[in-house]
């Protein structure tokens, strides 16, 4: 697909996109000196160490070692191709990619992901259509209209309806020439058992779009508009859609979450929905799935404080109780507010308004607090509740991470329950103790966890220090690119990694060091010329040439060293040192040392 796109677009794409303007739509960024900073979306973390530079049009986290340019930032933070990736900055900057050129077999040659994402838009027009229709779609009319929704939300949110019978999508797509199979793929249909042809998966619901950051349609829910079983049905997993990254409502709300710097997260389409009608537009809502750690990082891009509204019942405080441990775990601000008995947001609303519902809102309770409070509440504060009051706390307390948020909570709770507060504390610290042995006894670590970060500086610490210094001045002042060739300083390298970056950059000298950057292929070495080019550094001729020199210095001394120690081996006849000591000699006559 990358080659259907021709390369003086892709950097004219390159050169118009600006990095600040991306990042800055999924994470808060803050002014640091001639960067931007902010908390990194790949990783959990709590002080920024997520770099964005506008000179250089790159971005790097010196947490989790993730880096590189607009298209790559994209690609990693939405999982686009890279062809998707240079398609949406050309939608965004009015770049037109011509297609003229392509043949019309190639014209026919669309990345699966592209394929399925217009199948999607395809079924969305098909569920609008027909909750639009005079004859089949007064019932789903009807309905929404019965529980308060205005034609005006309901066209934003692009609400459709999936009539009865079995195949109404199905034949849709084949009088359009659609593979079914592809269908089937993006989970609108499924194949009849008897294997001969399929069904559809959404039949007599109200359904859902659900859209991504980049407002393409990723899939689908669907709601009963009766008391049906299950009431809700949602696209299942596939190439262009996730439950555990994507958030419903997102694309309408992320702006608003972004000037209050909060975020309301309810459970169901139609309670999010209701949310917007009153004006509430910083709120989500989840896909048939609890919060993830993905999740949460995503939404701190755009918002430092979120409040889960709950429903009152069982089921709602048991899910508050879920999501507590993943926020503390992520280290973001939730609180926690409960709705009354038998009311659940959209209720709420109808019934006292968007006042009521913010008053409420304000009432709303920290994690610990609200987990102290539905324990005492649950166990009562006799001796034998007092009990399983501090075994259900002990493990969330531990969790904690900052010592003295955890001491603060620890005293809290001993007040609350009239508990002494070193026997609190001595209970959470040996859950503390026994969470770490679990954690260490993990096997495997997540691709964003620190074992990639010790990898990193393994790839870096393999050559010489001096040697990741001169990478970074030929990445950051090219203007001594000339004298590091004439020298031949490259070849003197002992990093096979660093001396291969150092290749690139004298191979493409004359480009932005993000585009010189782009062309490493390989991962690792991407990774680290991404965290050399971003180190804080200030070059002039001067101090390169001092580098280089010192550079020089230091091969020859090494080089005398290694005669020396040549010399020494002859002289006490050792046979097998002598022979290491001059294939030594000979790697370095090789590399023109």
């Amino acid at each position: 697909m990358a080659f259907f796109i021709p390369e003086d677009k892709i950097t004219e794409i390159r050169n118009r996109a600006d990095i600040i303007d991306i990042v800055s739509e999924s994470v808060l960024l803050k002014k640091a000196g001639r960067n931007f900073v902010g908390l990194c979306p790949f990783h959990s973390e709590k002080a920024p160490s997520f770099t964005v530079s506008s000179e250089k049009q790159m971005f790097y986290c010196f947490g989790c070692g993730e880096g590189g340019n607009a298209f790559r930032f994209l690609m990693k933070n939405e999982g686009l191709t890279f062809p998707e990736a240079v398609k949406r900055l050309a939608r965004r900057y009015g770049i037109e990619i011509p297609t003229e050129r392509l043949s019309a077999t190639k014209k026919q040659q669309l990345s699966e992901r592209e394929r399925l994402l217009s199948i999607n838009r395809a079924a969305m027009e098909f569920f609008c259509n027909n909750l639009l229709n005079e004859s089949f779609g007064k019932k789903a009319q009807a309905y929404l209209n019965g529980r308060g929704f205005s034609r005006e939300i309901i066209q934003q949110f692009n609400l459709g309806y999936a009539p009865g019978g079995w195949d109404r999508l199905s034949n849709y797509f084949s009088s359009r020439k659609i593979p079914l199979a592809l269908v089937e793929k993006a989970g609108l249909i499924i194949p009849r058992r008897s294997g001969s042809g399929y069904y559809d998966r959404f039949r007599e619901r109200i359904i859902f779009p659900i859209f991504d950051l980049g407002l393409q349609v990723i899939g689908f829910g669907g709601r009963v508009m009766d008391e049906s079983l299950p009431k809700y049905l949602n696209s299942p997993e596939s190439p262009v859609y996730s439950k555990s990254r994507s958030l419903y409502g997102l694309h309408r709300g992320k702006q608003k979450c972004r000037e209050t710097e909060t975020v309301y997260i309810v459970e169901g389409y139609l309670d999010l929905i209701k949310l917007h009608q009153f004006g509430i537009e910083n709120s989500v809502a989840t896909l048939g799935t609890s919060l993830t750690e993905d999740h949460i990082r995503l939404l701190k891009g755009f918002a430092g404080r979120a409040i889960l509204v709950f429903d009152s019942d069982d089921a709602g405080l048991k899910a508050a109780h879920r999501t507590v441990g993943i926020f503390m775990k992520e280290e973001m601000e939730a609180r926690i507010m409960v709705l009354p008995k038998g009311q659940d947001p959209d209720s709420f609303l109808s019934e006292f308004g968007f006042q009521a519902f913010m008053d409420h809102s304000d009432k709303a309770m920290g994690m610990m607090q609200f987990l102290t409070e539905t324990a005492v509440e649950k166990y009562g504060l006799s001796v034998e509740g007092k009990i399983r009051i501090l075994k259900d706390m002990q493990v969330p307390l531990a969790s904690i991470q900052d010592g003295v948020d955890r001491s603060l909570y620890t005293k809290a709770l001993a007040e609350r329950i009239g508990v002494d507060e070193a026997s609190v504390l001595e209970k959470v610290r040996s859950a503390a103790v026994q969470e770490f042995v679990q954690r260490k006894r993990q096997p495997g670590q997540t691709e964003n966890s620190s074992s990639g970060k010790r990898e990193n500086s393994t790839v870096e610490g393999r050559g010489h220090r001096m040697e990741r210094h001169i990478i970074a001045m030929m990445l950051q002042f090219p203007d001594i690119l000339p004298e590091i060739e004439r020298k031949g300083i490259l070849d003197r390298f002992v990093n096979d990694s660093l001396q291969a970056i150092g290749r690139t950059v004298l191979h493409h000298s004359g480009r932005p060091v993000s585009e010189i950057i782009d062309s490493i292929q390989e991962e690792k070495l991407h990774t680290l010329a991404v965290g050399l080019a971003m180190k804080d550094n200030v070059w002039d001729h001067d101090g390169c040439l001092k580098l280089l020199q010192q550079f020089e210095r230091s091969r020859n001394r090494q080089k005398d060293h290694l005669m020396d120690e040549i010399k020494s081996a002859e002289n006490k006849k050792d046979h097998a040192l002598l022979l290491e000591l001059l294939r030594k000699k000979q790697m370095q006559l090789t590399q023109g040392q």
